[in-house]
């Protein structure tokens, strides 16, 4: 883990529990912290109450899509936060989401890379405003 990221809140998507039960053992592992569900409803009511410092989606969520999260993602004051489209459909995501999202990567995602990504993504957003 990068020491200039400390631990990340991650928010992490996926319809299949599998993917989700991989992703954790890898974030986790690197220090972070995993907040995971299997649809966008419950996504998108997490993010209502939640701040996090990255979120990682599926694209095709049953019957749910993953631009629905990326775009409560982006309507939310924190706009700002850094979104990866991980997804076997990965040219559909792109154009559909206008490309709202930050990176994508298609699905299976080598472990290592993905950490990378999520690394980069962590040291790329903005700083935190200071407290006044």
């Amino acid at each position: 883990m990068c020491k200039e990221c400390c631990v990340a809140r991650i928010l992490c998507v996926d319809d299949d529990t599998e993917i989700i039960r991989l992703k954790r053992l890898i974030f986790e592992q690197a220090g972070h912290s995993i907040t995971a569900c299997t649809n966008a409803a419950d996504a998108m009511r997490i993010l209502q109450t939640q701040d996090f410092d990255v979120i990682v989606t599926d694209w095709r969520l049953g019957q749910d899509s993953g631009r629905s999260i990326v775009q409560a993602a982006r309507q939310l004051a924190r706009s700002t936060v850094p979104v990866l489209v991980v997804s076997g459909y990965v040219d559909e995501a792109f154009q559909a989401a206008e490309p709202l999202a930050d990176l994508y990567l298609e699905k299976p995602a080598d472990p290592r890379e993905l950490l990378q990504v999520l690394e980069a993504l962590l040291q790329a957003r903005p700083a935190a405003a200071p407290a006044e």
